[in-house]
């Protein structure tokens, strides 16, 4: 666990010193390990320290402790921040539940994440819950796993190896500039046996396209020097993507935002935070690959 959780600290130490946040880490003495997928086990806990950074008001504090109990590897991530108030609590791991749809719109979000954690966390027989004693009261995430004894010896590193990828599943390109965004969203898709590729920017995302023609481009709009209107303009120019499902997944869903995604091209317009059950339905819509030779 110690390496698993090193490693989420330091991609989420960036922007917690960039919101001024005081960040408190408590390990065991002794190692513990768990059974399971590191990048997987490491997004959960990436996911809940950026939750906790972002939802903070600058100058907060956030703590990560790591102990074992009762045969299992407990995690508590606990911030100072907005907290969660008694009506949401019950839901917050539910698809699509948001407590503030703003917020988490300014940031980025997909309002996914939380969702992910809770299903990430299933797949490795653990558990998640949030505790809150209110609004501005901050908030606490207790994430559970199965103790596993210390292997003899391992190559794969602390937490097993990596699932592979389905063979002969729909291949979806996913575009965002956004790393948080990008990276929970391809994580959702890989959950649901898709081969996924990610792209932050316009070029990269039509390179890619030309590379594995995909089934479907999931593409932001607001993206760097390109907008997503002109990559979906030129994705459809290239030779078999004619047909390809384009959706739009932005944070916009005005008339005039959605009139100009059907003139460039697009054939569905998500707004954020998706509706995930759409998106899969969506996705499930377009032809099956064909089978390898």
């Amino acid at each position: 666990m110690t390496r698993l959780v090193a490693g989420a600290v330091e991609a989420s130490r960036p922007l917690i010193e960039a919101r001024g946040h005081e960040l408190a880490v408590d390990l065991p003495a002794e190692p513990l390990w768990v059974h399971g997928d590191p990048t997987r086990l490491s997004q959960v806990l990436l996911n809940l320290l950026d939750n906790a950074a972002k939802y903070t008001p600058p100058g907060g504090r956030i703590g990560l402790s790591v102990r074992g109990e009762k045969g299992a590897a407990v995690i508590r991530v606990r911030d100072t921040g907005i907290g969660i108030t008694a009506d949401l609590l019950p839901r917050i791991f539910d698809p699509f539940t948001q407590g503030d749809r703003s917020l988490d719109r300014a940031e980025g979000g997909l309002g996914i994440g939380l969702t992910l954690v809770h299903r990430l966390l299933e797949m490795h027989d653990g558990s998640v819950d949030a505790l809150s004693a209110g609004p501005g009261l901050g908030s606490e995430f207790i994430i559970r796993l199965p103790l596993t004894p210390p292997p003899a010896r391992t190559h794969a590193g602390e937490e097993g190896e990596a699932r592979p990828q389905p063979a002969g599943s729909r291949r979806v390109l996913v575009v965002d500039d956004n790393r948080d965004a990008l990276e929970t969203l391809i994580l959702l898709l890989e959950l649901w046996g898709y081969e996924v590729h990610g792209a932050p920017d316009g070029e990269t995302a039509l390179a890619l396209a030309r590379e594995h023609r995909p089934a479907a481009v999931l593409l932001d709009i607001g993206l760097p020097r390109m907008s997503g209107y002109e990559v979906a303009q030129r994705l459809r120019e290239i030779p078999g993507l004619a047909d390809v499902l384009l959706i739009a997944v932005t944070g916009y869903g005005q008339e005039d935002e959605r009139r100009r995604s059907r003139q460039a091209g697009f054939d569905v317009h998500l707004v954020k935070p998706v509706d995930a059950e759409e998106l899969h339905r969506l996705i499930e819509s377009t032809p099956e690959p064909a089978p390898a030779e």
